[in-house]
């Protein structure tokens, strides 16, 4: 089924519920479920189509490119970190989540949307003895041992110059030290200095007790909600969603 009826779409996609019946439904790829339709960003999130079919074309003229390729699939998920971009406008995106765990659209520059900022989920050994990282938005990068899981990468998204796509240009241990951002949760956008992993016995989530650099005061989450952003510090000086 292509659809799902609208009081039934997550509260992160912030759509009106009763406009109309129903919504288009996220298809299997990156992310997960409750990742947002791309024509849901399109109509309902950012006003750049009225209509379901505007959007189909906005896509097919191949006019939204979402981490470096352009998407046609209406229907394709779209979630935190990924960077979306249209070029006739000039304008591109970094997709984060505010307080209330709601999907942010951040404008960014030009120069911050040749890199996407990704999770490191797992990874693995594959022929040849090669290490594979899997990351949390689905893709998958070659790499050396040196990566952990629960680490982020920079990764390239400018192919120009025979620059390769999705190559890893920065690396952001998972550290006490280092800076992270929460992306769920009741800190949901906070940024802060990991001061503490405390490992939790049997089934129960670790937690991270992070400290905001600006006020000191210590909040804290558990490990899922994680995400490396920088290193001493922040990668980013304003990621928008402070707030």
């Amino acid at each position: 089924m292509a659809h799902l009826k609208r009081y039934a779409a997550p509260d992160s996609w912030h759509v009106a519920k009763k406009e109309k019946v129903y919504v288009v439904k996220t298809a299997p790829g990156p992310h997960n479920d409750s990742a947002m339709p791309v024509a849901v960003w399109l109509r309902d999130h950012m006003g750049l189509a009225m209509t379901m079919r505007e959007a189909r074309q906005i896509l097919n003229a191949g006019s939204v490119i979402i981490n470096g390729k352009a998407c046609k699939d209406p229907r394709m998920g779209i979630g935190v970190f990924d960077i979306i971009s249209i070029p006739d406008m000039g304008k591109h995106y970094r997709i984060l989540k505010d307080r209330r765990g709601r999907y942010r659209s951040i404008e960014i520059s030009p120069e911050d949307a040749r890199t996407r900022l990704a999770k490191i989920q797992g990874k693995t050994v594959i022929s040849g003895g090669r290490v594979q990282l899997n990351l949390l938005f689905g893709a998958n990068v070659i790499a050396d041992n040196t990566y952990k899981p629960k680490d982020s990468v920079v990764l390239n998204l400018d192919e120009t110059g025979g620059k390769k796509r999705f190559a890893i240009v920065d690396h952001f241990p998972y550290a006490v030290g280092n800076m992270a951002m929460v992306i769920g949760g009741s800190h949901s956008g906070s940024i802060g200095r990991i001061v503490e992993i405390r490992r939790e016995p049997g089934a129960v989530p670790n937690r991270v007790i992070l400290e905001d650099p600006a006020t000191k005061a210590r909040f804290d989450t558990i490990e899922e909600y994680v995400f490396m952003v920088g290193k001493a510090e922040s990668a980013v000086k304003a990621w928008g969603i402070e707030e």
